[in-house]
């Protein structure tokens, strides 16, 4: 035990010295006595100090590298999140082109309403979720100071996903259009064919009402937002994709559920169109 502990020290003490040395080579360095017997000094503490380097760098590194990781992973995600975003944008805006190439650029020219002449989008982020188990929305970090107001509706992803229905300076919160309270006129495919398309809860499809039978409508068309008179929403917003249509004969509607473009369960960048129903 005695020899040990005398060893301890006397590692310790030449420690010390290689480190006093050290700090004297660079002190006359520095004030311009470098010759070649402190070159020579030089390179014998480098080499004597290296197990001291390599044993800091064993501690130091892996937290260094924890930190810059953790940093690069948060950078990563956001930066994949728009870029999610900005794909889903950019299918929403063809989606809406396919739509307004039909019937509802006749209807556009004849409304004359402000989603035929582009719309002012606020671009938001989800900062919270819904609250509660009877509601589905979620809280945006853009309010009235940034000209958000209520009613006005907002897109996300590849569609819809709801309207604002609070607003505060600083925040709102979202109704989303999965929400069994919400119900969003819509036109499906190309054939015009009018519904409304309600909310059945969260990560739920979207029933669509109000269809006559036997409505011819096929799976996978798009449904767009009306816009027709008095409508919470301009019209040619793409809102869902049909995944189910069916007849009954001892139905009074076509039996239509649409699966919502937006994924309503993973919103993290939004844009909020100041758009209000017309007068």
């Amino acid at each position: 035990m005695g020899l040990t502990s005398s060893s301890s020290r006397s590692r310790r003490f030449v420690l010390i010295v290689l480190v006093l040395i050290s700090v004297t080579i660079i002190t006359v360095d520095v004030r311009g006595g470098s010759n070649r017997a402190i070159s020579g000094l030089k390179s014998y503490a480098r080499d004597a100090l290296r197990p001291v380097r390599q044993g800091i760098n064993a501690i130091v590194q892996p937290i260094d590298s924890f930190f810059i990781g953790a940093v690069d992973y948060r950078s990563v995600v956001s930066a994949n999140a728009r870029l999610r975003q900005e794909n889903a944008a950019l299918q929403r805006r063809l989606l809406e082109r396919d739509g307004a190439g039909t019937e509802l650029e006749t209807l556009l020219r004849e409304e004359h309403l402000p989603w035929a002449k582009g719309i002012k989008k606020v671009p938001a982020e989800v900062i919270a979720d819904s609250i509660s188990n009877f509601v589905d929305t979620v809280q945006l970090d853009k309010g009235r100071d940034n000209g958000v107001g209520v009613g006005m509706p907002v897109v996300g992803g590849a569609g819809l996903i709801g309207r604002v229905i609070e607003a505060s300076h600083t925040t709102s919160t979202v109704l989303l259009i999965s929400d069994p309270s919400s119900s969003v006129g819509v036109r499906l495919g190309r054939g015009g064919t009018v519904g409304l398309a309600r909310g059945q809860g969260a990560d739920k499809s979207l029933k669509v009402d109000y269809v006559a039978p036997f409505t011819k409508v096929k799976k996978g068309e798009i449904a767009y937002t009306s816009g027709l008179q008095d409508s919470l929403y301009p019209p040619g917003i793409p809102v869902g994709k049909v995944i189910q249509a069916h007849s009954s004969t001892n139905s009074l509607q076509e039996s239509i559920t649409l699966r919502p473009l937006a994924a309503l369960g993973q919103l993290q960048f939004v844009e909020v169109l100041e758009w209000q129903t017309p007068p």
